[in-house]
């Protein structure tokens, strides 16, 4: 069964700590804890994952991010992708042939997500952490023990 992970981008990028750093390939890009635990599930687990950016979208690992930028889809911001043209990528990349998709992330995450996958399986696996040290802690054992989380 084709599978796919789907990780948010995070608040903390690499140009907070190198503001010269110029553009940059989307896996480098998001440098908090949670993203970076995100990575490695994602990587450890997964053949194909994909970051999820309030701005840009669907971003694969490779994918540049040419600036910073502070968007989120819990903001009111202007820059925020449309759902419409998250469904454009949806289709354009091929994203509608995964038969299970799995989500790493918050509840604002789901709400977006759903909205573009309806005929899949959808899989939240840090859906019951009450936190985000908790998401962390999971992501973190599981990469460890080498054990998906169900």
């Amino acid at each position: 069964m084709k599978r796919l992970c789907i990780i948010p981008c995070g608040a903390k990028k690499v140009w907070d700590k190198h503001p010269d750093n110029g553009a940059t390939i989307a896996k480098n890009v998001y440098i908090g804890t949670f993203g970076k635990a995100c990575q490695a599930y994602a990587t450890q687990f997964f053949d194909e994952w994909l970051i999820l950016s309030a701005k840009h979208g669907f971003l694969a690992p490779t994918d540049i991010v040419y600036e910073n930028y502070d968007v989120s889809f819990s903001s009111k911001s202007a820059e925020i992708i449309s759902l419409d043209t998250l469904k454009e990528q949806v289709h354009m990349k091929g994203l509608d042939q995964y038969r299970e998709i799995v989500v790493l992330g918050g509840k604002k995450y789901r709400k977006v997500v759903e909205q573009l996958f309806d005929s899949h399986v959808l899989r939240y696996p840090l859906s019951n952490c009450k936190g985000i040290g908790y998401m962390v802690q999971k992501l973190h054992l599981a990469v460890q023990n080498d054990r998906e989380i169900d």
